[in-house]
């Protein structure tokens, strides 16, 4: 493994790598609402179902059948709410104020994130394929 941030599942990035479901529209339309949010390219972006995001969470000591969001940062693997607060913190003002969500008991936070994340298919549909991003921004996605 090597610090390139544009590495593939066989030299993975230590840059934070976002890991999404890539055939759920909720996740998809966020995954869409960060990236103009974070011009510097902090973040990467795999779907939790290609090599890549099989690798990353093979490295971060998680099962493949995992079946939340997961940010992979260095050493670190964060899920569900913890990953959700801390992608906010990495995006900075105004959206690292989420970071006051800490106070809330974890087994609470991610009570909340259970409910809409078990529901997210029929709230807002499933895709037959996972998100293409545009040229512009394509380094910052692994296959």
């Amino acid at each position: 493994m090597t610090g390139d941030p544009n590495g593939d599942a066989t030299d993975l990035p230590t840059a934070p790598v976002l890991l999404f479901d890539g055939v759920c529209s909720l996740c998809n339309g966020v995954v869409r609402f960060l990236v103009p949010r974070d011009p510097e390219g902090r973040l990467r972006y795999a779907p939790l179902q290609s090599d890549a995001g099989r690798a990353l969470l093979d490295r971060a000591g998680l099962s493949e059948g995992v079946d939340t969001v997961v940010l992979v940062e260095g050493d670190r693997a964060y899920t569900r709410s913890a990953a959700v607060i801390r992608v906010a913190e990495l995006l900075g003002w105004p959206y690292s104020l989420a970071r006051v969500a800490r106070v809330v008991p974890r087994g609470v936070r991610d009570a909340c994130y259970d409910v809409v994340a078990a529901n997210r298919y029929d709230w807002f549909g499933r895709r037959e394929e996972c998100l293409v991003p545009d040229e512009d921004v394509r380094d910052r996605f692994l296959g």
